[in-house]
């Protein structure tokens, strides 16, 4: 008999339809069945020995909220019949002048349960003791993970023990994961929490990865690609981690019509095992990046949410750096302008924060300018060892992308039809903060705003948070013209200030968009299991 190994993660939801993903222990027919009469049915299909279905569920009601049940091969499967929760259910929009959108990135898996956790409460099973205890009460109509789901590169003791009982750890890649069956691991550890496992269940999820997902820094230069491609380790981690997010996330992200029209999900379906399809698709999506697109587009109402790949992507040699391929920056561009005045708010869901304390902001470029050659070939290798050991990799690290960025969130923002709002939605840096562009000359209509939340559930040395406080400050504003005069860096195309922040800890920010206005709130886990309030501030105003 069938049963429920991981899920069910509640998906994509709109007035009408949604989709619930699920892995089952065996092949079966997996079952949805709302309380409403609505739901739906598919079979499951099956990658590296695992079993999946992402079943469409049809025939919602618009603004209603339904309890729902899943089935395998028609015996009941979920919710357990001893879950201390209340009932999961498909929420569905009744109109487009509301949403509210919750976010954060980087989150470890929690311990098992009576072991002490290393970096505090989990800002997500804070949420969901939240939501559980008020089920009708307030509530994100998404959330969005911005990168780092699982931690591929940093194993929790447990998995380690697991990897120890089938290979030799004192072989690379040691205690990190080496394949997709270790993947599913890391999915399991994370997602069978209990608490997450019944918030995924019940609030709609985005999802996009981050370097964490496959390796620390992935992707940071073409040196460090050729330093991981010469291992005989790192072809099969990257293959895996790819196969794992298409299976495990990038499926989720999806439309009902767009799955319908995606010829891949189509060909793994037919086929008793997808295995080998989907890992010919990794290959191209690790060696052709420019044919293979992981960004995507969700419409909530008049909100209209662009979730931008900035890790696949990236064109890495040094005379060309980009943090977007031309395709996917053309993508990005046409879906951000499409249809003027047809929405209120634009939120760019990106990992990597647009705007970062201006100490970081400057080293990154002055460093991306010693690694193209500015300053000749021994600073240029002094360029790559400070940016793999820094991290020195977001849209700074990338001048000419961020200043096309710039002047497309300027152009967006500017003109009668302009949004009330554009907003860059970040993680990765692990604490919160906001910071609010200024340009020279003409002043965006829209309000501009980069909002970085990070983590959910992690930890950030005190050394770090010394420096990212100092990075805002006069003196380190002094040191980075410094940097930028090295390095031949001209000014950046835009000011900008920090308006809130920093704020470290385990946390969330939640967007409640009404009409043209628009709401922020920060919200901190406490030892105590609660969500606390930090800061709630008016962005936008109808």
């Amino acid at each position: 008999m069938a049963g429920l190994r991981l899920g069910p993660l509640l998906r994509y939801a709109d007035g009408s339809s949604a989709t619930v993903w699920i892995e089952a222990s065996r092949p079966c027919a997996a079952e949805v069945r709302c309380a409403d009469g609505s739901g739906g049915t598919t079979r499951t299909f099956q990658v590296a020995g695992h079993h999946y279905a992402l079943i469409p569920v049809t025939g919602l009601t618009p603004g209603t909220a339904t309890s729902y049940e899943v089935f395998l091969d028609g015996t009941h499967a979920w919710p357990p019949t001893d879950s201390p929760f209340p009932p999961s259910a498909i929420r569905t929009p009744a109109g487009d002048d509301h949403v509210r959108v919750a976010f954060g990135s980087c989150r470890w898996a929690a311990p098992p349960a009576g072991e002490q956790d290393p970096v505090g409460p989990d800002a997500l099973d804070s949420l969901a003791a939240r939501i559980a205890a008020d089920p009708g009460g307030e509530r994100p109509d998404v959330l969005l993970l911005l990168g780092d789901q699982v931690y591929a590169d940093e194993t929790s003791d447990a998995t380690r023990r697991r990897i120890a009982g089938r290979r030799d750890l004192s072989e690379p890649p040691g205690s990190e994961v080496a394949d997709y069956e270790e993947y599913t691991w890391l999915y399991d550890e994370s997602w069978l929490d209990p608490k997450v496992r019944w918030l995924l269940s019940t609030v709609p999820s985005c999802m996009i990865f981050d370097d964490h997902d496959v390796m620390d820094d992935w992707n940071t230069s073409a040196s460090w690609v050729a330093d991981m491609r010469a291992t005989d380790w790192w072809r099969e981690r990257v293959l895996s981690g790819l196969m794992s997010y298409w299976v495990y996330q990038h499926l989720g992200n999806l439309s009902p019509a767009a799955l319908a029209a995606d010829p891949l999900y189509a060909a793994v379906r037919d086929t008793p095992d997808g295995t080998d399809l989907v890992r010919d698709f990794a290959c191209r999506a690790d060696t052709e990046p420019a044919g293979v697109r992981w960004s995507y587009r969700r419409d909530f109402g008049r909100v209209r949410l662009l979730m931008v790949d900035t890790r696949a992507a990236r064109v890495l040699a040094e005379d060309g750096r980009a943090m977007l391929d031309a395709g996917e920056a053309h993508w990005l561009r046409e879906q951000a302008l499409d249809t003027p005045g047809s929405y209120d708010h634009l939120l760019v869901g990106t990992s990597l924060p647009w705007l970062l304390p201006h100490l970081v902001h400057d080293a990154e470029e002055w460093n991306a300018a010693l690694c193209r050659g500015e300053r000749g070939p021994r600073w240029a290798r002094f360029g790559e060892k400070v940016r793999r050991a820094a991290d020195l990799e977001h849209w700074a690290a990338f001048p000419d992308s961020f200043a096309a960025l710039t002047r497309l969130l300027a152009e967006v923002g500017t003109g009668p039809q302009a949004p009330a709002s554009v907003l860059v939605l970040s993680g990765d840096v692990h604490h919160a903060y906001v910071a609010e562009p200024r340009w020279p000359g003409d002043v965006p209509d829209a309000r501009v705003l980069q909002l970085t939340c990070s983590p959910v559930h992690n930890s950030i040395p005190l050394s770090i948070r010394a420096g990212f406080r100092f990075g805002w400050s006069a003196l380190a504003r002094a040191l980075g013209r410094g940097f930028r005069r090295h390095g031949r860096s001209p000014r950046p195309p835009v000011g900008w200030r920090k308006t809130g922040g920093p704020w470290f800890g385990n946390q969330l920010m939640t967007l409640t968009l009404r009409g043209r206005s628009a709401r922020l709130r920060l919200d901190q886990a406490h030892a105590n299991g609660a969500l606390v309030l930090v800061k709630e501030s008016e962005l936008t105003s109808r």
